[in-house]
């Protein structure tokens, strides 16, 4: 079995597109792009999977702070680094490929990228504040 890869056929894909699969921003992501990475030749998989914490070096209960993407050459991308890879295989994704590589592109692109990463698990108003009561309610 190839190191990098579970049995899958490796020479056949691109890469491994690895999620939190804790996240529900991130599982509700995986499950919305599913068909269209796996017929741009990547396969999904949750970064708590045995065989990805052992091929990334996790600990079981390191944080999972981005995503990342496992080529099939065994390079590990993270984050906005590992959208802007999937972007480049996918024709009308191809602008963030190309934003990338303008002045301040990445910059841009990994702000963007950390600020979603941050809120991931408040998105859709589960970790809003509690509304505040009047003055002098107090428990």
């Amino acid at each position: 079995m190839n190191p990098e890869f579970p049995a899958t056929a490796a020479d056949s894909i691109i890469g491994w597109v690895l999620y939190d699969g804790e996240c529900p921003l991130c599982t509700g992501a995986a499950a919305w792009f599913a068909r269209l990475l796996q017929r741009h030749r990547f396969r999904l998989a949750p970064l708590q999977t045995d065989w990805v914490r052992l091929r990334l070096d996790l600990a079981p209960d390191a944080p999972l702070p981005e995503m990342r993407l496992l080529a099939a050459d065994g390079r590990v991308y993270g984050g906005a680094e590992a959208l802007v890879q999937i972007a480049r295989r996918i024709w009308w994704a191809w602008p963030v490929f190309a934003l990338a590589h303008l002045p301040g592109g990445m910059i841009l692109l990994h702000g963007f990228y950390r600020r979603l990463a941050a809120n991931r698990h408040c998105l859709g108003g589960a970790c809003r504040l509690p509304k505040p009561g009047r003055l002098g309610d107090y428990e």
